[in-house]
């Protein structure tokens, strides 16, 4: 680091880095931002220029699933409705307030996001409301421009949503919404449609596998609306996407309260991708008061990353909540999911996940733990420092 003019250097009780935590080391970066690397020297004390503080230093969160442009929907959904009726809801407030009130809690929450310490966010857009606020952010996105509706026909209508994304200079990948919300060809067409990661909400509710089966109250509703779908012949949504997505493609899997071990094991052997299972388990709570299989997810080995999902179905986009929530889980297993676990998911690893040389990553106070346990507490929380 001899060569390099150094901006800050700041320094913790512990520092996370290589999914460990070091005691009392420091963190560097160079003036142009970048990470010019980590040290454990004999005392802290005795070094010059150093700012220390009290808890954690970790890098940037990566919040691998929210929607930004749904946060003018907080509190307009009730919580503990269930699956189906939070997806009704959905189809009765989406109209509510104008383009301008739109923005702003758009803009507030991405406000939020980046002073408790998310870097990076997997956003799913229906439509280009938040992408001035994307633009201008310090926040880190890659937009997931979700075909969503069974009575859509193909990702083609997605296409000047795409232009609108790059005329903005925003990342984006086409994605279907889920195994249950789109007839077979348009499925299949969005996942044709490019080569980045997709993203699914897949398994949050027993409805999903029960209406391959014929039954549930997904099944009721369709049949209540007169919809007929054309894909439960592929057995289950896990069956379904094995069938659909080629094997190379990277994919993230939102949710997945309800996968079992064998749809965990078909899934895992079916690619050769990157598969991510991302939990967000105050949105759960918050729709159906389900959680995730934490237990089965991690004695599987498979890559574990967490979000926020958005303000219609959480009261805040809080990576420190979405930690607490999932629950016995040694803290520096969570610190991976939440940060190069989720920068994994979404191609973000050379900019962000960790404090290696030449990381964009910033400098994120965890503070408020259960020292003596290393446990996360109701007092735990993030606020960026640089």
């Amino acid at each position: 680091m001899k060569n390099i003019t150094l901006r800050r250097r700041i320094a913790a009780h512990y520092v996370y880095h290589r999914r460990s935590l070091l005691r009392n080391a420091i963190v560097s970066w160079s003036s142009d931002g970048r990470v010019a690397g980590v040290e454990v020297p004999g005392n802290v004390d005795a070094c010059a220029g150093v700012e220390f503080y009290n808890g954690i230093l970790v890098p940037d969160f990566v919040n691998a699933h929210c929607h930004l442009e749904l946060s003018y929907l907080k509190g307009a959904i009730p919580q503990g409705g269930g699956f189906t009726a939070f997806a009704r809801g959905m189809g009765e407030v989406r109209g509510l307030k104008g383009p301008e009130e739109r923005q702003l809690a758009a803009a507030e929450a991405d406000r939020r996001m980046w002073r408790q310490g998310i870097g990076g966010v997997g956003d799913v857009c229906n439509g280009d409301s938040s992408f001035a606020v994307k633009a201008d952010s310090p926040v880190d996105y890659l937009s997931f421009l979700e075909l969503f509706g069974l009575g859509a026909s193909s990702a083609r209508g997605l296409e000047p949503l795409v232009r609108r994304a790059e005329a903005c200079g925003l990342p984006c990948t086409v994605t279907p919404h889920a195994t249950y919300s789109l007839q077979d060809a348009a499925f299949r067409s969005a996942v044709a449609s490019g080569t980045g990661p997709l993203s699914v909400h897949f398994m949050e509710s027993p409805a999903e596998r029960e209406l391959f089966e014929g039954r549930g109250e997904l099944a009721a509703w369709y049949a209540q609306r007169g919809t007929a779908i054309d894909f439960a012949e592929y057995g289950s949504p896990a069956m379904r996407i094995t069938a659909s997505v080629p094997p190379g493609r990277d994919i993230l899997l939102v949710h997945n309260c309800c996968v079992t071990q064998e749809d965990v094991e078909r899934i895992e052997a079916h690619f050769t991708g990157r598969v991510t299972w991302v939990l967000c388990p105050c949105s759960n709570r918050y729709i159906s008061r389900l959680s995730p299989p934490v237990g089965l997810l991690r004695g599987k080995g498979v890559r574990i990353a967490v979000g926020t999902d958005s303000l219609a179905s959480n009261t805040a986009l809080d990576m420190v909540a979405e930690l607490r929530a999932l629950g016995d889980v040694p803290l520096e297993e969570l610190l991976a999911w939440a940060t190069g676990n989720g920068a994994q998911a979404l191609g973000m690893e050379e900019r962000l996940g960790g404090f290696e040389a030449g990381s964009r990553s910033g400098a994120v106070l965890l503070s408020g733990l259960d020292w003596g346990n290393m446990r996360l507490t109701e007092d735990s929380r993030a606020e960026r420092l640089l």
